[in-house]
C-alpha cells in the first residue's frame, strides 16, 4: 500500500481551525492561509522540531518544512536515525515577511497566539518525547513561552535557512552529537552515519517521506535535489515572483 499522510484527526482539525488571525496583516503572507504541521500527531514523536513559519513550498504541499529548508531538516533527523518518530511545527502558522520577523517575535506572546500555539504543542507531544529542537530565534521564543513544556532536553540550533552556514553547521554538528545520546532511532533508521562536515553537501539533505505528504502529490514534491543541481543558486521548485509575491506562486516541475 502506498504511504501518505491521512491528515489530522477530527480533534486536531478542530484545534487547527481555531488558529488566531495574524496580529499585523502587512507583516505576513496571509492570503494563502495557514500551514500547521508535518509528521506524527499521535503522540509517538520522539523529537519535536519547531521552526519559524511556512514558505511557498509548504503552501503547495499543505505541510510544513517541505522545501529546501525542510529537506535539510529531514537530513538532520536522518542523522538521528529518525524516519518517522518526529513532528514538525512552527512558531507561526502563517508565513512571515523576513523584514518583519524580529517585530513579530514579540507578538508571539499575544494572549490569543500564546494560548492556541501552546495548545497545539501540548496536544502534539506525549511521554514519548525525548528532545525539543527549536530552529532559529522565532522558534526559541515560542519554546520559551511554552509554559507546559514536557521535561525533555531543549537543543537550540540555527534555522536551516541561516545565512551564516559555518555557524549553522557547527551548531548542527554539535546538536547531532548531543541528540544521539538521548534519542532512540527508529527500527529502520541509522544514527551511526557521518555527522556534518565543513559545508553542506547533497548527502546532508533527505527527501520528505511520502508518509508525511497528502495522497496524490507529485513524486518530486519534497525532493528538490534536481533544483539544487541546476546552474545558479535556486534551491526550491516553488517561488514567490516579484513584484506580485503577495498573491502569486510559481511552481516548476522537473523536465
Amino acid at each position: 500500500m502506498p504511504e501518505f499522510d491521512r491528515g489530522p484527526t477530527d480533534q486536531f482539525a478542530a484545534l487547527f481551525a481555531q488558529v488566531p488571525a495574524v496580529p499585523e496583516p502587512t507583516a505576513f503572507w496571509a492570503d494563502w492561509g495557514p500551514i500547521f504541521y508535518r509528521g506524527r500527531l499521535d503522540g509517538s514523536a520522539r523529537v519535536l522540531v519547531v521552526a519559524s513559519d511556512p514558505g511557498p513550498t509548504e503552501r503547495i504541499a499543505g505541510r510544513t518544512l517541505v522545501g529546501n529548508a525542510g529537506q535539510r531538516v529531514q537530513g538532520f533527523l536522518a542523522k538521528l536515525g529518525l524516519t518517522r518518530s518526529y513532528v514538525c511545527l512552527n512558531a507561526w502558522a502563517y508565513a512571515v515577511h523576513p523584514g518583519q520577523a524580529f517585530a513579530m517575535k514579540d507578538r508571539l506572546a499575544d494572549p490569543d497566539q500564546l494560548e492556541w500555539r501552546n495548545a497545539v504543542f501540548d496536544r502534539a507531544t506525549d511521554v514519548s518525547l525525548q528532545a525539543i529542537v527549536p530552529m532559529g530565534f522565532m522558534a526559541r521564543e515560542a519554546i520559551r513561552l511554552w509554559s507546559t513544556r514536557p521535561h525533555a532536553p531543549v537543543v537550540d540550533v540555527p534555522h536551516p535557512s541561516s545565512h551564516a552556514p559555518a555557524a549553522l553547521l557547527t551548531a548542527w554538528r554539535a546538536a547531532v552529537t548531543q541528540l544521539r545520546e538521548v534519542v532512540t532511532p527508529d527500527p529502520d533508521g541509522d544514527a551511526t552515519g557521518p555527522n556534518y562536515g565543513t559545508e553542506f553537501t547533497e548527502a546532508d539533505y533527505a527527501p520528505v517521506p511520502r508518509r508525511d505528504l497528502p495522497f496524490g502529490v507529485p513524486d518530486f514534491l519534497g525532493d528538490d535535489a534536481w533544483v539544487r543541481a541546476l546552474p545558479g543558486d535556486a534551491q526550491n521548485s516553488v517561488s514567490r515572483p516579484s513584484p506580485d509575491d503577495e498573491h502569486t506562486l510559481v511552481w516548476k516541475a522537473p523536465r
